[in-house]
């Protein structure tokens, strides 16, 4: 039924489809007719313009009546853009009236209406291209912020380009839709609609459209660089990374080309002295004494060896190397110098060990007494589990902003969350989708609606709270609760629906949310209630969604009986879900993934749960070593050692300690065993020494809680392990020493330590101090005295001291120093680490050694260990059973393998290139360590809330929101106006709103996905008098506002009559009193289908007023989808850097505030604290060290290590996926800790060896072998033994957890500190000792002990000095 050219196609109404319907056009072939009356006319310009009012029209009155209320309808939502606006209005009035209609028009079908008549029931609607473009470019950004997205959402169904969106207001349908079909044919030869449409930039303010809606008006935002990445590439790695490769490699080079180099030349000079040799021989000259030879490696050591040493019998002059033959020619060799400050520690500890061995009993009622007093704070306990005051600072700008947002518009709400999805097919079964499978079916959307009602009934225990009682109501509390889901756009009821029109519903509702409005007034888009939606153009494309989406948004308050109300309901839903979860799968075929409001706290905890007993069973292991290792060892050797069964059972126990050889035949007995067993084990001792690292730490507890520091998680799991690994180690060497002790001074020393072998001694002593000038002129009986057990435990105590203090004083002061840090965990964890850690050395050097002075006594009254009243009778022991002491397993190792091997030179050449490569590789992967904590670690494996966020990053297809809150702005004033408003031809060009529209076009920097809230222009718009349903007022008394029950007849648009009228320049806009006025009738008016843009439903939170002003606002829009840690650093970075601009260019105060915020603070400032907590830390390793040791040399070797101990930590975490947080970085503090422990002991007995040192030797390198020599031989083992094994051990644990947490920040990281700080401590120090340590110093202030020590070196000498036949007996 083609029309000709200046007729018409359609006009007029000819009745609707049903009773209630809208009316349809009537097909109409004919020309187009005048205006009927001035009336019609004055309709027909205020509709559509004076054009078509002064030409024959083809529509009638009625027409343009309907025409003006579905304007009116559309307005709300484009009349922000005069063009859009007016070109909306353009296309549709030349549609209805256009007196050419019937060139563009064609009707293709014709139906009956309910009254008989004949009406269009579908029709061609031709339109040229570029009108189309112009038209949908028009519109397509314009934004409608209560919902904070496009208005192309309401009116063209999320169109993407001009064809999608004519096509969709063209479709038959309710609303915004049309009541009939109309088709849009592709452009061809026929005649088309075609004239210029109106561009949302021109200049006249018919068609100019604000920035927020027009971003070719908007002015440039400055660049800014991409949030992350390198600065400097060179191809794929790093430029820092190539410089290390480069330099290493440069490094090694020229080092391989010099020690061959200085290899050939040694050789050249080998053979010239072998010729020299040979020529002096051929000419009769001999070789000198070797006494008096002086500079040749091993010449004071060539000692004969008779035949009773082949046979392993003592001998009086076994093994006399270099340190006797120095005492038979005084001018060979001197003691070394003392230092002044070590011994004024040493006769401190001395007196301090004399003190406590004299008076064990009053020492441990002391401190017990002290103990006692002190963990009288657990009066105070308390732990800190709120997670905002545990890892924000209370003066951290983010948690003031949040308690801020908090205090003004409430807090965050608490959000329920269910995710429905289909069971993943079987693996290998090939699906319709290649994939999973969309879960929308009219069984899947029937069974979940009844789920729905079934938590709307929900009533929890005891108190019976429903969903109403405690959700969001953004309509007040009479109003209905805000629930997110496909439910909403039925009504919550599928009564009117069926398996074939559910499908329609969904489309309608996903291209047109305002369409389906669900109870609580405000759009509900797709994004927010299905998820996994295809990439595709199809309109059908919601329809094969992966996953429904389901929020319960629920009111969370600062009341504390209002949010028990919330969680007691919580409870009861969380009880509910599983059951439904549980049989979600054989009723439906579906899988449900959830979390409620209590959900992520009752989780953690639980895994916390699981990670102490985990954790406490690692300790329970380690304090079985220990006490093993300890309780195995023994002070006075027995003469059945070699009994092989005996042997294996003390192995352990050995592994540190000094025992004694014997050469008798083996007479084992069950007596024998018994006393082995019973009398000479110190496991009580073992534990007694875990019992104090116990007590240090609940000291610890107690005077902390007292001072009012809360206890947290991270301190009750990391504590004990940190004080354990300090407190063993000093335990260790304690007992060690004092087994050396035993071995020179007690019952069953040898007697050719204190005599010759005519019996004559060597040097008398008196057996009170070792520090005072003691000699005697008188010969002494060749029967040797013992001293006494109070004065060996003083010796021992004196001895290892001042190398307890070293460790302990350092690890103090380097941990308190990290209780700068404004990070409560952190600061918290540093105060107890550095209490816990001195308080344990404190007992260690007190009530530990009257424990090993009362448990000495003890073994040499032959008591047995556990039952002390029980007493072993004492065997005859004859006068020649003096044995020759010889060390024990690991201590025989470092002496006469270890160490030697250690310090060939090929062997520390080739140790420094390899921990050079390793510091040069840690560097590199140091650049890959990421920041964060994914909560999901947190989380036991086994948790339902696993799938949850899981479903979270794969389903959900919006971000968190941000709130960007404006405060110091009076909005009352113009300027403050145009400081936020966008929509307005006055606005700042960078005010709030335009901002963050800019960034919102540059989303892979700013994060920002959705277009901003903006309630000001919304406000204003609300006033807009061309809007008539919205602001009004009675006719009658303009001061009175009219109410959503209030007859239209009675009421009238509130700027009808007002001058200046309303505009889009802001002159003469309402500001003062008069724009509160409006304001607050604004925020209590209904946001619904008359006027979306009431202010109650969509911003009656977003403002907090005061009684002449608004105080605070805040504007919503939403983050991108955040999938990763660094996604949500990146999004807080990027907020704060867009609010702190909109303040520079308004000077105004504007912040971001997200629920999350609060806690990736933390990572903009994590590596510049863990830079100055580790830098301090080492600094104070540095100092103390230096002054200890008595050598900045020596102290900056130590510090150089366990920097380099750290750096390798690092290094581990780039590639073993640890990433950096708090958690990481009281990690790395304890590896500061344990690194200095390795060290300490060494550094100490380096600087403290030197017994027999030749006097031209001076700080050679020789010299400086021997003393690393000795120092592996005094500590090494106890180092190794207590540190590093025991700590493995407990990894081994560690490791059959199930929680992601515990194995990747507890056990990867503790097992790769240990292992660092073990090859740091025991491998790269002595060798770096050797080639540049200190001078050393005399550790002691009279002859005597120097000569003991001279000789006691003279058998356990240092291999390079000694000759092959001093290995005569290896054992």
């Amino acid at each position: 039924m083609a029309s000709t050219p200046g007729k018409c196609a359609i006009r007029g109404s000819c009745g609707s489809k049903g009773r209630f319907g809208p009316q349809l056009p009537c097909p109409y072939d004919g020309p187009p007719q005048e205006a009927e009356d001035d009336d019609f006319k004055t309709l027909l310009t205020s509709v559509c313009g004076s054009e078509l009012a002064n030409s024959p029209v083809c529509c009638t009155a009625e027409q343009v009546q309907t025409l003006q209320s579905n304007f009116q309808q559309a307005e709300t939502i484009i009349s922000s853009c005069p063009a859009c606006r007016n070109n909306f209005r353009e296309f549709y009035c030349k549609f209805t009236c256009s007196p050419n209609q019937g060139d563009f028009i064609s009707v293709t079908s014709t139906q009956t209406t309910s009254t008989g008549e004949t009406a269009v029931k579908s029709l061609d609607f031709r339109v040229a291209e570029r009108m189309g473009e112009g038209f949908f470019d028009s519109c397509k950004n314009v934004k409608f912020s209560a919902t904070n997205g496009y208005a192309m959402d309401f009116i063209g169904g999320g169109a993407k380009n001009y064809s999608a969106f004519l096509q969709y207001m063209g479709d038959e349908r309710p609303g915004l839709g049309s009541p009939f079909q109309i088709n849009f044919p592709a452009p061809s030869d026929k005649t088309a609609l075609d004239y210029r449409a109106r561009d949302c930039s021109d200049s006249d303010l018919g068609s100019r459209c604000a920035c927020i809606d027009c971003p070719n008006v908007c002015a440039v935002l400055p660049p800014i660089p991409a949030p992350a990445g390198p600065h400097c590439q060179i191809g794929s790695i790093t430029c820092l990374s190539f410089v290390v490769i480069l330099a290493y490699t440069v490094a090694v080079t020229c080092f391989i080309t010099g020690f061959g180099i200085l290899a050939w030349r040694r050789k050249q000079k080998t053979s010239e002295r072998a010729r020299l040799l040979d020529s002096n021989s051929l000419n009769g000259i001999t070789a000198a004494d070797p006494v008096n030879r002086h500079g040749l490696v091993g010449a004071s050591s060539l000692a004969q060896v008779d035949a009773d040493q082949s046979s392993g019998a003592p001998s009086d002059s076994r093994g006399l190397g270099r340190g006797l033959q120095n005492l038979i020619n005084p001018f060979e060799s001197s003691s070394p110098p003392s230092d002044r400050l070590n011994t004024k520690i040493r006769r401190f500890f001395y007196r301090l060990g004399s003190l406590c061995a004299s008076y064990p009993w009053l020492t441990l009622a002391a401190a017990s007494a002290f103990v006692a007093v002190l963990n009288l704070g657990w009066t105070r306990f308390a732990v800190e589990v709120d997670p905002v005051r545990l890892w924000v600072p209370p003066t951290s700008e983010t948690k003031l902003q949040k308690e801020y947002f908090d205090e003004h518009f409430g807090p965050f709400y608490r959000t329920e969350q269910v995710f429905i999805t289909r069971i993943p097919p079987p693996e290998g079964e090939v699906t319709k989708t290649n994939g999973e499978e969309p879960v929308l079916s009219w069984d899947v959307l029937k069974w979940w609606m009844d789920i729905e009602e079934d938590i709307r009934n929900l009533k929890s225990t005891p108190n019976g709270y429903t969903l109403h009682d405690v959700c969001f109501k953004p309509a007040g509390p009479r109003g209905a609760c805000v629930v997110q889901s496909i439910g909403a756009w039925f009504g919550n009821d599928l009564d009117g629906w069926d398996p074939d029109t559910w499908e329609e519903q969904v489309l309608t509702c996903a291209s047109n949310p305002s369409a389906c409005l669900p109870d609580y007034g405000q759009p509900l888009g797709p994004k927010y209630v299905l998820g996994g939606i295809p990439e595709s153009s199809s309109p059908k494309r919601w329809l094969d969604a992966k996953a429904m989406v389901v929020t319960y948004v629920v009111s969370d308050s600062n009341d504390l009986d209002e949010r028990a109300k919330a969680e007691e309901w919580e409870q009861e839903l969380k009880l509910y879900l599983h059951r439904v979860a549980n049989k979600a799968s054989a009723e439906q075929g579906v899988d449900i993934a959830y979390s409620t409001g209590i959900s992520l706290e009752e989780e953690i905890n639980q895994s916390t749960n699981t990670d102490v007993r985990i954790v406490v069973l690692s300790y329970l292991v380690m304090f079985l070593y220990i006490s093993m290792t300890l309780g195995g060892g023994s002070s006075a050797p027995d003469p059945d050692e070699k009994n092989v069964s005996i042997l294996l059972r003390k192995w352990v126990g050995r592994l540190s300690g000094v025992v004694v050889d014997d050469s008798r035949p083996s007479s084992f007995s069950f007596r024998t065993l018994s006393r082995r067993t019973l009398v000479q084990s110190k496991f009580m001792l073992g534990l007694f020494g875990i019992l104090l690292v116990i007590v240090s730490v609940s000291t610890s507890v107690g005077l902390f809680s007292f001072l009012g520091v809360k206890v947290t998680l991270i301190i009750a799991e990391v504590i004990p392990f940190l004080v354990l690994a300090v407190g063993v180690d000093n335990v260790f060497i304690l007992v060690h020493e004092l087994d050396r002790q035993n071995s020179l001074h007690g019952p069953n020393a040898p007697l050719h330590l204190n005599e010759t072998s005519e019996g004559a001694p060597i040097s008398p002593a008196s057996y009170r101090s070792p520090f005072e000038s003691q000699h005697s002129g008188d010969a002494e009986s060749a029967t040797r005295t013992p001293l006494p057990a109070e004065e060996r435990v003083a010796r021992a105590v004196a001895k290892m001291g001042p190398s307890i203090l070293l460790s302990s004083l350092t690890e103090t002061i380097a941990f308190a120093l990290g209780a700068l840090v404004p990070m409560p965990a952190v600061r918290n964890f540093a105060l107890y680490a550095a209490g816990s850690v001195f308080l344990g050395a404190l007992l260690q050097v007190t009530a530990f050694v009257a424990a090993l002075t009362i448990d000495l006594r003890r073994e040499e009254d032959n008591r047995v260990d556990c039952l002390p009243c029980v007493k072993i009778p004492q065997r005859i022991a004859l006068p020649t059973s003096h044995s020759s002491p010889r060390p024990g397993v690991l201590t025989r190792f470092m002496q006469k393998y270890y160490a030697p091997f250690l310090l060939k030179d090929s062997v520390k050449s080739a140790v420094v290139a390899a921990f050079a490569g390793l510091f040069a590789a840690s560097v590199i992967s140091i650049q890959h360590i990421q920041l964060g904590l994914d909560q999901r670690l947190a989380l036991p494996s086994t948790s339902y809330l696993v799938p949850y966020f899981d479903a979270i990053d794969k389903y959900l297809e919006i971000g968190p929101p941000v709130y960007f809150v404006s405060t110091e702005n009076n909005v009352t004033v113009r300027t403050g106006q145009q400081h936020v408003c966008g929509r307005f031809t006055t606005c700042d060009d960078f005010s709030l709103i335009n901002t963050l529209e800019g960034e919102r076009n540059r989303a892979e920097w700013s994060f920002i996905a959705e277009p901003p809230a903006g309630w000001f222009d919304d406000f204003f718009r609300w006033l807009d008098p061309q809007i008539e349903s919205c602001c009004r007022v009675r006719k009658a008394d303009p001061s009175v506002f009219c109410t959503s029950r209030t007859p239209a007849r009675l009421c009238k648009p509130c700027f009808e009559d007002r001058r200046p009228e309303w505009n889009i320049t802001l002159h003469g806009m309402p500001e003062g009193q008069e724009f509160m006025r409006y304001l607050r009738q604004w925020l209590v008016s209904p946001t619904d289908d008359e006027c979306p843009l009431g202010g109650m439903a969509a911003y009656g939170s977003a403002l907090s007023l005061t009684d002449d002003g608004v105080e605070a606002s805040h504007f919503r829009t939403f983050h991108t989808p955040l999938k990763s840690q660094d996604d949500y650093i990146n999004a807080f970075a990027s907020a704060n850097r867009i609010a702190n601009d909109i303040s520079a260019r308004t000077g105004t105060k504007v912040f971001p505030y997200s629920l999350f915020y609060v806690f990736f603070e933390q990572y903009i400032y994590i590596i510049n604290i863990t830079q100055s907590i580790l830098g301090l830390g080492l600094a104070a390793v540095l100092v103390v060290t230096s002054v200890l040791l008595g050598s900045w040399r020596t102290g900056t070797i130590v510090t150089g290590v366990v920097g380099l101990t750290v750096v390798n930590v690092m290094g581990v975490m780039g590639i073993w996926g640890i990433s950096l947080n708090a958690i990481s970085l009281v990690n790395l503090v304890i590896s500061l800790g344990i690194a200095v422990e390795f060290c300490s002991h060494i550094a100490r007995a380096f600087m403290s060896s030197g017994p027999g040192l030749p006097a031209d030797d001076g700080n050679s390198p020789k010299e400086r072998n021997g003393r690393v020599w000795a120092a592996l031989a005094d500590v090494g083992p106890s180092v190794l033994s207590g540190i590093t094994f025991t700590k493995l051990i407990g990894m081994s644990v560690l490791a059959l957890t199930r929680s992601k947490l515990l194995e990747i920040y507890y056990f990867r990281m503790w097992l790769t500190l240990i292992i660092s700080g073990a090859l740091h401590g025991l491998v790269l120090l002595p060798v770096v000792l050797s080639l540049a340590g200190g001078p050393g110093f005399r550790d002691v202030d009279e002859d005597e002990e120097w000569m003991a020590n001279a000789i006691r070196s003279a058998d356990q000498e240092y291999a390079p000095f000694r000759t092959s036949s001093d290995f005569g007996d290896s054992d």
